[in-house]
C-alpha cells in the first residue's frame, strides 16, 4: 500500500455492538459531604467578603449550595458557627512554657500574635469581644497564659486580671484597624463621594494642625505634633503594649526588699 493510499484510508464504521450502546453521560465530580470544617470555611468566605453584618446561615448555605436546614446538621445556630471560627483561629497555636526570665518577651509574642490571627479575617475582632474564652478548646490557652504571668511573680489579683487586659486591648486595636479600613474600602467603592484621603494623608494633615494650634492655649499638642500620630500601626500596637507591660513589671516584688538582710 501507498502512503497516499495510507493517507486516505477512513476510519471503520462502528460495529453493530457499538451502534446500541447509549451515549455516556458526562460524569460529573462528586460533591464533597457537607462536614463542620467545610461550613466554617464558608462562614469564613462569606465573613471576609460581606463583613459580620452581612454574615448569616443563609448567605454561608449559598456559598455551599446547599439548604440552610443542612447547615444544621453540623452547627446548631449562627452564635455556634461564630464560637467555632473564633476557636478556628487558634489550630496550631501553643504558648511556651514559662520563662520568668523572658516573661515579658513571651507575652509581646502571644500579644502579636493574637493581632495576626484577628486581622486574617474581617471582622474576627468584633467577634472576639463578644465571645467568652472559656470554652473547652480555649481553656489551655488561657491557662498557659496565666501560668506565665504566675512564673514571673506577679501578684495572683494582677495575674487574674492581666489576661483580660491583654485580650481587650488587642481586641480594641484591631477593633480599630478594621473600622479604618472598613472606611477606606467604602469610600474608594463610591464613585459619587468626593476622594477620601487615605490614612497616611490624614495623619500628615493631623500633625500639620496640630502643629498650628496656639502654643499659649494647646502647648503639649503642638510640642507632640509630630508624634502623637504614627504612619505605622505596628508601632503603635508595640508601643500600647509596651506601656501595659511597663505597668504590669510594677507589680512585681522588689528583689531588694525580699533579699534576707546580711546581718
Amino acid at each position: 500500500m501507498t502512503d497516499e493510499a495510507a493517507d486516505a484510508r477512513t476510519s471503520p464504521p462502528p460495529s453493530p455492538w457499538e451502534r446500541e450502546r447509549r451515549a455516556r453521560t458526562p460524569v460529573t465530580p462528586a460533591r464533597a459531604p457537607l462536614s463542620r470544617e467545610r461550613v466554617v470555611e464558608a462562614a469564613f468566605t462569606v465573613l471576609d467578603r460581606q463583613g459580620l453584618d452581612g454574615l448569616s446561615m443563609r448567605q454561608v448555605a449559598a456559598e455551599l449550595g446547599v439548604a440552610v436546614s443542612a447547615l444544621y446538621a453540623h452547627v446548631s445556630s449562627k452564635d455556634d458557627l461564630l464560637e467555632l471560627m473564633y476557636t478556628r483561629l487558634f489550630d496550631g497555636f501553643a504558648l511556651p512554657e514559662p520563662d520568668p526570665e523572658r516573661w515579658r518577651e513571651q507575652v509581646r509574642d502571644y500579644a502579636r500574635s493574637g493581632r495576626q490571627r484577628l486581622l486574617s479575617h474581617r471582622d474576627m475582632a468584633r467577634i472576639s469581644m463578644a465571645h467568652v474564652p472559656f470554652t473547652a478548646e480555649l481553656l489551655p490557652h488561657l491557662e498557659a497564659l496565666l501560668a506565665i504571668f504566675r512564673a514571673a511573680g506577679l501578684p495572683d489579683r494582677i495575674a487574674a486580671e492581666a489576661g483580660d487586659l491583654i485580650s481587650t486591648y488587642i481586641d480594641g486595636f484591631v477593633l480599630e484597624e478594621g473600622m479604618w479600613q472598613d472606611r477606606a474600602a467604602r469610600h474608594s467603592s463610591d464613585d459619587s463621594s468626593p476622594a477620601r484621603p487615605d490614612w497616611r494623608e490624614m495623619a500628615d494633615e493631623m500633625r500639620e494642625y496640630f502643629a498650628s494650634l496656639s502654643a499659649a492655649e494647646f502647648p503639649h499638642l503642638r510640642a507632640l505634633a509630630g508624634l502623637i500620630v504614627s504612619d505605622s500601626s505596628d508601632e503603635r500596637f508595640d508601643i500600647g503594649l509596651e506601656i501595659i507591660l511597663r505597668g504590669l513589671a510594677s507589680y512585681l516584688p522588689d528583689p531588694e526588699s525580699s533579699a534576707p538582710r546580711r546581718s
